[in-house]
């Protein structure tokens, strides 16, 4: 099970050793680039090798419409197959499903249990159209002698910290702002300033800081923590350190900063 696919997935997931064809289900916790790029490689992979199966796609209300998309741009493709004259092809939407997920949703896969709870990683005003049509989702995994928790991204969130509760591994994401904000400027200086303050206001307050991570690891009473999606990310051993630090003034259990193919 693959949870997020942002661009390079496909790439990644060779590099683990895990055959494509072995990807039963992606769970998709928001519609964000960084988390959705790449699903279309994804998808036209294990179509391209002709995997066997149905794979199954869940994520909050709208993952239809995205699939659906996916699927008509892989049309063209498909139909010409392998530039045989004659040869019939298998649509590609036959060969995927999605199922809409929404807060307190539950997925049952023999001894594992998927269950949803909708963040904070948007703050649409309450009755706006936008606040009903776009959700992000955070995801527990509860297995037999084992529980990890998926923040997706979010900002501080009770319902996040209720599904977490003694979990024993929490994968959150973290947001080092300062240096986020520094990367826009640098990437872009022409931004204009009125869309700069609605980036600043979203990274924020939609995500997590260290401090914040720890807070909601302490709360939900956590065995380990394991930070991912680092925006915009560092490697250097100071700002490692300080992260850690950062945690730690609030939990006292296990952290780890992510690399790459790490495995737990």
């Amino acid at each position: 099970y693959m949870f997020d696919v942002g661009d390079g997935a496909a790439g990644q997931l060779a590099r683990t050793g895990v055959p494509v064809s072995r990807v039963q289900a992606i769970f998709i916790s928001h519609f964000h680039f960084d988390h959705t790029g790449g699903l279309a490689a994804l998808l036209g992979l294990r179509y391209q090798l002709d995997a066997p199966g149905v794979v199954t796609i869940y994520g909050p209300p709208g993952i239809k419409q995205l699939v659906d998309g996916i699927l008509a741009f892989m049309e063209p493709g498909a139909a010409i197959g392998t530039g045989v004259s004659g040869v019939t092809h298998t649509p590609p939407s036959e060969k995927v499903r999605t199922i809409e997920m929404v807060d307190g949703s539950k997925i049952s896969m023999g001894d594992l249990t998927i269950t949803a709870a909708e963040n904070s990683h948007y703050s649409f005003a309450p009755g706006n159209v936008e606040a009903e049509r776009y959700k992000s989702l955070s995801f527990r995994m509860d297995m037999p002698g084992k529980s990890v928790v998926y923040t997706g991204d979010t900002g501080p969130s009770t319902a996040v910290e209720k599904l977490a509760r003694n979990a024993d591994m929490l994968v959150s994401e973290m947001i080092d702002v300062d240096m986020a904000l520094d990367t826009v400027r640098r990437s872009n200086p022409q931004i204009p300033e009125t869309r700069f303050k609605i980036m600043q206001e979203h990274l924020s307050t939609h995500h997590l800081t260290p401090e914040m991570v720890g807070q909601m690891a302490a709360r939900a009473n956590v065995r380990h923590v394991v930070v991912t999606h680092v925006a915009p990310g560092s490697t250097d051993d100071a700002d490692l350190t300080r992260y850690r630090a950062g945690i730690r003034r609030n939990f006292r259990g296990d952290i780890t900063i992510a690399n790459d193919l790490d495995h737990f």
